[in-house]
């Protein structure tokens, strides 16, 4: 990996922190060749701190250690992406990053759709919400649907509708969700099994 310190004054790069597990960018820090190899040796993220002047291991001081996963040079060989394995809070102030947000997995569009789930789930009486009025039948219920719908995915999978096939491998991963949260589960728990069984 070969870095270009001299396009800034003082020969540093930025380093953008990002979660390895969810990909949240954690932090953005400074390091020098000095703390690029600090940080593969001892597998402890450690910047050139600007305002101690002098290399800082993230974590040597509140034990929130920023484990080392992996570093890469951007294209310009003047910037670095060091994913990680965070230690408890990134920031200073306590919080998981150092934009305030929360370092939750999140799954993009799907997220979002379990959040419209679990919003239906909780607010069940809802009578224009097709999700309320299957939690409101029952946990029979939604099952039932779930498999009504992989038959229906194993039965367009036999011919060669490819959108028809799509269509209901849709409505079978939604009613799953549907599932996943009346038995108290999220798209989460399920990665976390197959990532353990990995």
């Amino acid at each position: 990996m070969t870095i270009d310190f001299t396009k800034s004054t003082d020969g540093l790069v930025p380093a953008i922190v990002q979660d390895a597990a969810t990909k949240t960018v954690l932090m953005l820090g400074y390091m020098n060749q000095e703390a690029v190899d600090k940080t593969n040796q001892t597998k402890k993220v450690t910047f050139y701190s600007r305002s101690k002047n002098r290399l800082w291991t993230k974590g040597e001081e509140s034990g929130n250690f920023l484990n080392l996963v992996d570093m890469k040079v951007d294209c310009d060989n003047d910037s670095l992406l060091v994913t990680v394995n965070p230690v408890g809070p990134t920031c200073h102030t306590g919080t998981d990053t150092c934009w305030k947000e929360e370092n939750t997995t999140s799954y993009g569009f799907l997220t979002a759709l379990e959040d419209i789930i679990t919003d239906r789930k909780e607010n069940p009486e809802n009578k224009d919400s097709y999700v309320a009025s299957l939690y409101r039948k029952g946990i029979n219920k939604v099952a039932q649907k779930v498999g009504e719908e992989a038959v229906e995915v194993v039965i367009e999978a036999k011919d060669s509708d490819d959108h028809l096939f799509k269509e209901e491998s849709a409505d079978l991963l939604f009613h799953y969700l549907i599932l996943l949260q009346a038995k108290g589960f999220k798209l989460n728990d399920i990665v976390t099994v197959l990532k353990n069984r990995h």
